[in-house]
């Protein structure tokens, strides 16, 4: 009897090996077996994908970046050699201290080659609840007046 190439995914391991043998017959060259092979790892890794994955559009952009560094095996240097900025902006884009400009988004996007509204979704940056916590009470105390 002969044994069946690819399973229903079952592990993470599996999923990552299954994306990664994907990846190489994409870019390899092609035949009419190796499209069915890419559609059926396809279809394996989208179930996978549909069961367990939070999709992207639910994940807040600086843990969809640090999945995909943790991914990719990447650190702060290497992804701010591929931003073109330092480490120390780096360090506070993932640390919730400073926001993603369009231009780190639009790099973002390319190099994973993922579509910008992942990575365009607003979240909280550190520092911005005591800002408005700090407003709210001087405008409840009179020390600040509304514009208009």
């Amino acid at each position: 009897m002969e044994r069946l190439k690819y399973k229903v995914i079952e592990s993470e391991k599996q999923y990552f090996d299954y994306c990664n043998k994907l990846e190489h017959l994409v870019f390899g060259r092609r035949t009419k077996a190796i499209d069915d092979e890419i559609n059926l790892l396809t279809v394996l890794i989208e179930k996978y994908d549909d069961e367990y994955c939070t999709p992207y559009d639910e994940a807040d952009p600086v843990e969809l970046l640090r999945f995909l560094m943790d991914d990719h095996k990447l650190k702060a240097k290497d992804l701010a050699g591929i931003l073109g900025i330092s480490k120390g902006l780096v360090s506070d884009i993932l640390n919730y201290k400073k926001g993603m400009s369009k231009d780190v988004i639009r790099i973002l996007a390319g190099h994973f080659k993922m579509s910008q509204e992942a990575f365009n979704r607003p979240y909280l940056l550190k520092g911005a609840l005591k800002l408005s916590d700090k407003k709210i009470n001087a405008l409840q105390t009179g020390k600040l007046k509304m514009a208009g």
